[in-house]
């Protein structure tokens, strides 16, 4: 297959428009190339730095289709999108990374961890659902997950007893064990055409308990070395066997007694590796375009401790967002804001993020919590 791109008229073609298509689009323009967009939402946050949107849905075949054609390469910001025509496209030739086929994959969270499984990557215990039964066979407490279509804490029950199970997720499912977690930990991990791998630092996430949405992420992980470097071999190790090319979201589990288990990988850019656009040397989204364009990759160096917060929409609020708090925020040294130019807001819908480096780690988190309590997304109408 001819791996060349002509770099001066290169036309990269982007399904999804939120806030990661966004970032992947201006990194995209920042080296020149076109940049076409697909999102069924007019005026969305990538389009709105993009030179073309076409309006369609995830799920719309002639736009999939023409977005394909019109391109050179065409990459995800997300992956809940049709497969089957961008398999026969991959197949015909088309440039798409990651691979149409990877992408089914990981739509499919228990063919996810069962191939993981296979190759050696290691996971908590879990078991396909087939009947009432099989909720109960792990014991209680214990976790159930859609095997589609979840994101952001969404499609995960936690089971606590017997009584929980008039609660269960009716569509298909799996269980998995309630690993005795001492962090939630991530690495984003990149891997171009050629082959070539990298790895970021290792990050910390805190979550939002509420939802189950990462709140705040840390880097670098308050772990030490030799976690480190066990997170690094096995986030390598999974997207190897995954073929994958691109970026991809790793996130994992430290057990109480000091064992990594891997959680699930988003084939994509990740919101534990926003923090990368100030803190290394090539942001996770610059990353992106290196790699389905078989670039060489970047140099993934921590230039300095950092500490990322999510910003969410207010509860109580939604319609026109409303920003508070910014004067304030943006007196913190060290501090970026991020916002992603959604027209909407609602409540915990992700509006932005702000970034705070410091040369110390607990001052950098210390400033980021500071800085979450003033910024506040509030909406042009109470509900």
């Amino acid at each position: 297959m001819n791996k060349t791109f002509n770099y001066s008229t290169l036309r990269v073609g982007i399904i999804g428009g939120g806030q990661l298509g966004k970032i992947m689009a201006q990194k995209a323009k920042k080296m020149g190339f076109h940049v076409t967009i697909l999102d069924p939402t007019p005026n969305c946050p990538a389009a709105q730095v993009s030179d073309k949107q076409i309006i369609g849905g995830f799920h719309d075949v002639e736009k999939l289709s023409q977005l394909v054609e019109e391109n050179d390469v065409t990459t995800f910001e997300l992956e809940h999108v049709d497969t089957s025509i961008l398999k026969k496209m991959y197949d015909d030739g088309n440039k798409i990374y990651p691979s149409p086929y990877l992408i089914e994959l990981i739509q499919d969270k228990f063919k996810q961890k069962e191939l993981l499984d296979k190759k050696g990557i290691p996971v908590p215990l879990y078991k396909e659902v087939k009947s009432e039964a099989c909720l109960e066979s792990f014991g209680f407490p214990v976790i159930q997950k859609a095997r589609k279509g979840g994101y952001d804490g969404k499609g995960v029950i936690l089971l606590k007893s017997k009584d929980d199970l008039s609660k269960a997720i009716k569509a298909d499912s799996f269980i998995e064990e309630l690993v005795d977690i001492e962090k939630e930990i991530a690495v984003m991990v990149a891997r171009n055409i050629e082959g070539e791998i990298v790895c970021y630092p290792v990050v910390e996430m805190l979550f939002d308990e509420r939802v189950n949405i990462c709140d705040i992420v840390i880097a670098p992980a308050r772990i030490d070395e030799e976690i480190r470097k066990q997170v690094e071999e096995i986030a390598i190790k999974s997207i190897e066997v995954l073929d994958g090319v691109g970026v991809f979201g790793v996130e994992l589990f430290l057990t109480k007694d000091n064992r990594i288990l891997l959680n699930e990988i988003a084939p994509r850019p990740h919101n534990s590796g926003h923090y990368t656009i100030e803190s290394c040397l090539t942001s996770q989204f610059e990353q992106l375009i290196r790699a389905v364009t078989n670039l060489p990759l970047g140099s993934t160096k921590l230039i300095s401790p950092s500490a990322m917060v999510n910003l969410l929409g207010e509860e109580g609020y939604k319609g026109e967002p409303i920003i508070e708090g910014i004067h304030e925020a943006l007196e913190i040294s060290g501090l970026s804001f991020h916002f992603y130019g959604k027209e909407q807001t609602s409540p915990f819908r992700k509006m932005g993020h702000i970034t705070v480096l410091d040369e110390s780690l607990d001052e950098a988190l210390k400033k980021a919590q500071i800085a979450k309590q003033i910024l506040k997304v509030k909406g042009s109408i109470k509900i």
